[in-house]
């Protein structure tokens, strides 16, 4: 195991920004414009089989020596966005994160103490002359993150067969995603004050706060359209469940919110029951 398939793994979906050029300084613009203009870019299929070549050397690698200098392209109203991929600084922060979810024993298995140590000492170098630096992608394995879904509507949800398989993605404006985190975050608090859903969705404003006003938020099942059988999928909108338990909990429905949130815990209840038999 390596920290690359920490960042991109079979069964992960994604919460993606994709920024305007004009949002980048130079040389990174031109750059961006310039990789923009080719006739093919990688797709998330490309990314995931680069990062599972990764499994093959050992002693293992826990992030890439240099940063990937790939990203994913979107046209939005004629305006070329793209979502840098950033592999190295996302491997880190998988590399944070796997450290206090892991057992010691199994961690020290997959990536042995000196290995960790020489990464989290390269980070700390590296953030040190990085200090603003964030991911324009978020991940997550076997589930779909219930404070994603608040940033989409329903009618943004995209199903359809594409070259790679079953794509099912939902895009907004960051415009709309900031919207409906703050009325998400206004109905949660006056109706459960705290909890973990509130902090994970405070998380995700201050993360989108972080971009230009103009970027696209893609939300993509990516591998999870493989751990949900076609049918479950074809059926699924768990966005608009969780549109719909907001709307109840502000129309001080609790009930009619409960129910929305037991259709949402069922379906991703069953995509963890594989997991664990996988």
């Amino acid at each position: 195991m390596t920290l690359a398939s920490s960042v991109v793994v079979p069964y992960a979906a994604y919460l993606r920004v994709y920024e305007p050029l004009a949002a980048f300084p130079e040389p990174e613009r031109s750059h961006w414009a310039e990789y923009a203009r080719r006739e093919h870019t990688p797709s998330a299929q490309d990314e995931l089989r680069r990062s599972l070549a990764n499994l093959l050397p050992v002693p293992p690698v826990p992030v890439p020596v240099h940063e990937s200098d790939d990203a994913f392209v979107a046209s939005v109203d004629g305006v070329t966005c793209v979502c840098p991929w950033r592999t190295r600084l996302r491997g880190w922060l998988a590399l944070e994160e796997i450290s206090q979810r892991l057992p010691g024993p199994l961690l020290d298995a997959a990536l042995p103490p000196v290995v960790r140590r020489q990464a989290v000492a390269d980070f700390e170098r590296w953030s040190e002359r990085n200090p603003d630096a964030r991911p324009w992608i978020r991940g997550a394995t076997w589930h779909v993150p219930v404070r994603w879904f608040v940033l989409f509507a329903d009618a943004e949800r995209e199903y359809a067969k594409g070259e790679d398989g079953l794509v099912l993605r939902y895009r907004t404006p960051m415009v709309e995603a900031r919207r409906r985190v703050a009325r998400g975050l206004k109905a949660l608090k006056e109706a459960l004050e705290e909890g973990p859903l509130i902090d994970g969705l405070m998380d995700v404003g201050r993360w989108l706060e972080e971009f230009h006003p103009r970027s696209l938020v893609e939300l993509d099942y990516g591998g999870l359209v493989h751990a949900l059988p076609e049918g479950e999928l074809a059926d699924d909108h768990s966005a608009a469940d969780v549109a719909e338990g907001l709307a109840a909990l502000r129309a001080g429905d609790g009930a009619r919110a409960g129910v929305a949130y037991e259709r949402l815990t069922d379906r991703w209840s069953s995509v963890r029951d594989r997991q664990r038999s996988s």
